[in-house]
């Protein structure tokens, strides 16, 4: 066998055993649910592997870890990989008192878990709005953070919000006959998250907003388990978050703050994503000029399904994974 042969058989077969640990149907049953007591809560985490740790946070806010494991899981072959529910969400317990739920509180957990895991400097992998308490523990917990990555993010409660309007836009402009529908409940009142208005809004088509491959979905356990928890969005984003962002997340603004993270960044967006929209996902570009920053040009908010090759190519390259 020629050298040339040689490496292309062995890339092959690495590209092979790549695709095959990133769709592995059984990789929920790899990981074993383990609770801390913290706060006085119970906190479900999954921790699996061996080597540099990273911290993979979901979206929502109200998403259980489920999807990111299901999306990264696979790493625990060369990392101490940490899969959690923030309080309120998945396995976790339920505060006693929704106002607990927030941005600032989130930021808490992950250095809560730091120290219950016994780690020095960890990595952050955030997706949607598990991008906001990892920049926000990047910038008050600098130290501690070696590499971050930000998956489909948002800098501030502006950019939500600005996208909120966006989203919006697109919604009234193409879909008139739903959003008739939707002025005539909110003329008598209703908020987005109350019914009906909560389903009928909840029913326009997810093309160029979630996915720009609609037939695409996240791989999730085959067991129950809570995938979303409603009322820790509602307080998070606020009870009519998606026309008027408020609770803890319009508070948030790293803009001026990311120049100064330390941490090795990677930012990546998609071309198509209507949750977090490329206007303002470039941004980034210029206030956190250190950092990496990738556009995925077939993709919408959820990269690692829709171009999952150039993704964890990328991905791999950037933490060092081989």
């Amino acid at each position: 066998m020629s050298s040339n042969i040689k490496a292309l058989f062995i890339l092959l077969v690495s590209l092979s055993i790549s695709v095959q640990a990133q769709t592995d149907p059984n990789i929920f049953e790899k990981f074993e649910s383990k609770f801390y007591t913290i706060d006085g809560y119970k906190i479900n985490v999954e921790v699996l592997g061996e080597g540099d740790p990273i911290f993979f946070l979901p979206g929502g806010p109200g998403n259980s870890h489920d999807y990111m494991q299901g999306a990264f899981g696979h790493y625990y072959k060369t990392n101490t990989v940490v899969f959690f529910d923030w309080l309120g969400r998945g396995k976790s317990d339920n505060a006693k008192d929704v106002s607990e739920y927030s941005v600032e509180y989130d930021v808490e957990m992950i250095e809560k878990l730091r120290k219950i895991l016994n780690f020095g400097q960890i990595s952050l992998v955030g997706h949607s709005y598990g991008t906001v308490p990892a920049q926000a523990y990047a910038i008050k917990y600098k130290d501690n953070v070696n590499k971050l990555v930000l998956i489909n993010g948002f800098h501030s409660g502006a950019m939500w919000q600005a996208n909120c309007d966006s989203y919006n836009h697109y919604a009234k402009t193409h879909f008139p006959e739903k959003w008739r529908v939707v002025d005539s409940l909110r003329n008598l009142g209703y908020l987005s998250s109350q019914e009906p208005l909560k389903t009928v809004y909840g029913n326009f088509p997810t093309k160029y907003i979630y996915y720009h491959n609609t037939k695409l979905r996240s791989k999730v356990p085959k067991t129950s388990y809570r995938g979303w928890a409603g009322d820790v969005y509602t307080t998070i984003i606020g009870p009519d978050g998606d026309f008027d962002v408020s609770g803890s997340m319009i508070n948030q603004d790293y803009r001026q703050k990311l120049k100064n993270v330390s941490a090795k960044t990677l930012v990546i967006a998609g071309r198509y994503d209507g949750v977090s929209t490329p206007e303002f996902a470039v941004q980034y570009k210029h206030f956190m000029p250190q950092a990496q920053f990738a556009m995925f040009e077939q993709s919408a908010h959820n990269p690692y399904l829709e171009e999952p090759k150039k993704f964890y190519e990328l991905f791999e390259s950037f933490m060092n994974i081989n």
